[in-house]
């Protein structure tokens, strides 16, 4: 199978050659590989230059942007730099983030289930953080649930959802949507990816009210919202958070902000979203 792979990278000297590293020791080797290099002031370009130079499948992609961190947008803005570039011969697309270091097997098991079940839409295994010199499942982690790191979409799924949408809450809309077209998902927990800096270490204040922002625009209504606001507080054991989660959506709501899914899609995912809290409490 044919993977390709676009990393997204903003000031990343420190971990972007790890990730890199463990791509080109893959024992199935992806067939391009972009990163794009957005707005750095480090020496990411440097660093990503240097493997392009050895290995001819890996490009590097210079942009633009502003140095505000806005989740969701400016990633994924990023990525579609590096996407933009590529042909469409491929079977799988891959969006990495550029702080991962993969199992040598990674995208062998990966191509592995997607050959074994032609309804595999998306496909990824689990997340590891560093604490007290152990790696540990990181706390967001789940097995119904893909990280945005570490994408890997089957080329029918990825363009039959729309591709990725420039919002937070990109990473759960695929997923939706995708089950909405009726593929499947999956997660390995047998493939431990090291991730070396956690998920919105580098979040700001303004950007936590788009995670609201991004259940009023995923139709979620205010109940789901509510019980999703609490439990993601929960996860990152931060209670303050729920408030911010909660202004995000009301001012999403009162701003009128666009929807990001067809009100069919809305309610899909609303129905989606009921049962599997009821099953949680069976």
């Amino acid at each position: 199978m044919n993977f390709y792979i676009v990393i997204p990278a903003h000031n990343e000297q420190d971990s972007i050659g790890l990730t890199l590293d463990s791509l080109v020791h893959q024992t199935l080797l992806p067939k391009q590989v972009v990163v794009v290099n957005d707005n750095s002031t480090d020496n990411t370009q440097d660093i990503v230059e240097s493997y392009g130079t050895k290995y001819p499948w890996i490009q590097l992609v210079n942009s633009k942007s502003s140095n505000e961190h806005l989740p969701g947008s400016k990633i994924i803005n990023a990525f579609y730099k590096g996407f933009e570039t590529l042909d469409s011969d491929y079977d799988v697309i891959c969006k990495f983030d550029a702080d991962l270091i993969f199992p040598n097997n990674y995208v062998e098991q990966i191509a592995l289930h997607f050959k074994n079940n032609e309804r595999l839409g998306m496909a990824a295994g689990f997340c590891y953080v560093q604490k007290n010199n152990d790696w540990i499942v990181e706390n967001l982690t789940r097995k119904d649930h893909i990280r945005g790191a570490l994408k890997a979409y089957r080329k029918d799924c990825f363009i039959q959802i729309g591709k990725l949408k420039p919002s937070m809450g990109w990473d759960t809309i695929d997923e939706l949507l995708a089950k909405y077209y009726n593929w499947e998902i999956l997660t390995d927990e047998t493939l431990h990816i090291k991730h070396l800096k956690p998920t919105g270490i580098n979040y700001n204040k303004a950007s936590k009210y788009l995670q609201g922002e991004a259940m009023y625009k995923m139709r979620y209504g205010f109940l789901i919202t509510l019980i999703s606001a609490l439990k993601l507080a929960y996860r990152k054991q931060r209670f303050s958070l729920f408030k911010d989660y909660i202004s995000g959506y009301f001012k999403a709501k009162k701003d009128k902000i666009p929807y990001l899914v067809t009100e069919e899609q809305g309610m899909f995912i609303r129905k989606l979203r009921w049962k599997g809290m009821l099953n949680k409490f069976i």
